[in-house]
């Protein structure tokens, strides 16, 4: 016998995430289309990593984007969470890519170290400023929503770390140009590869924490257990599983053992009492709970079945 309960939530207006979205994409497309030309042109390698960075944002953003949508969609009765997740495992993808595309990228800046040639800088410092035009209003555009969205965050993180590749690339043209130094080239794309690792790695742990529905971090399963044991009646709780539906939804499931064989309608007055709780202190938003009066059942709190 379970019961369910969820608070309100505030929600961003997700026409407009969708609409930002959209804008980033075309941006996006513009500048890679541009700096794969530019890069082919002017022999960079620098300036073809970035545009192979932009290239996946422009993946990850077509992912995210579509992941907004389909989280919105009404859950049924074959998919009864709805597509909640969606935007989790976009996160995940694009996590995922970064990092492939940060090897590939580390790949050919080292053998580009061992032969180094001339390169059209002038080509490389005027894309290198679109990038940082096109990205910048890009960032600007889903600065808000990330703070609140793991997808947006992955969206917006995606082009931040290309405005700061573009800017890396803008100088090292700037160097190529003036110095003549090409190995510089390299260099640069070296950085902005373990970069993408660096930042990749990070969203890929988190979303697949979410995933594999891990406890979430914020929360100790044995502080839950002993603030529930203080509420009256109770005498045990075991089964206990929490996990994360997506960033608004966390759901706790237990067992719950009481003293004694109490009606429903007390129970009921209990439960309301053990949402209070759990929602206030630990932020779980959806309970369900199963009660038992002297069950002959494994007592522990974690239970493999």
């Amino acid at each position: 016998m379970g019961h369910n309960h969820a608070h309100g939530h505030q929600h961003n207006h997700p026409d407009l995430k969708g609409r930002n979205l959209l804008i980033s994409i075309l941006l996006n497309i513009i500048i890679t289309v541009a700096q794969v030309i530019g890069g082919l042109v002017s022999g960079s390698l620098s300036l073809l990593s970035d545009a192979l960075h932009n290239f996946s944002d422009v993946l990850s953003l077509i992912v995210s984007y579509i992941a907004a949508i389909y989280a919105k969609k009404e859950a049924s009765t074959n998919k009864t969470f709805g597509y909640k997740r969606a935007e989790i495992i976009a996160a995940f993808v694009n996590s995922a890519s970064l990092i492939v595309v940060a090897i590939i990228l580390i790949k050919e800046a080292v053998e580009r170290f061992f032969y180094t040639h001339p390169i059209q800088s002038n080509i490389v410092i005027w894309l290198s400023l679109l990038g940082i035009v096109a990205n910048g209003l890009s960032v600007l555009l889903l600065k808000k929503d990330a703070n609140t969205n793991m997808n947006m965050k992955s969206a917006y993180l995606h082009l931040l770390t290309d405005m700061l590749a573009s800017v890396a690339v803008l100088i090292g043209g700037l160097v190529m140009k003036f110095y003549e130094l090409y190995w510089v080239d390299a260099l640069l794309t070296l950085c902005i590869a373990f970069y993408l690792i660096y930042v990749g790695y990070d969203l890929l742990k988190t979303s697949t924490r979410v995933l594999m529905l891990f406890t979430p971090n914020t929360i100790e399963i044995n502080k839950i257990v002993e603030a529930l044991h203080k509420i009256d009646t109770i005498k045990n709780v075991h089964h206990v599983h929490i996990w994360q539906l997506n960033e608004d939804e966390v759901h706790l499931e237990a067992h719950i053992d009481f003293d004694t064989d109490i009606r429903l309608s007390e129970f009921d007055a209990i439960l309301e009492k053990i949402e209070e709780e759990v929602f206030h202190k630990f932020g779980i938003n959806h309970v369900n709970i199963q009660p038992e009066y002297d069950k002959i059942d494994n007592k522990q709190i974690i239970v493999q079945d």
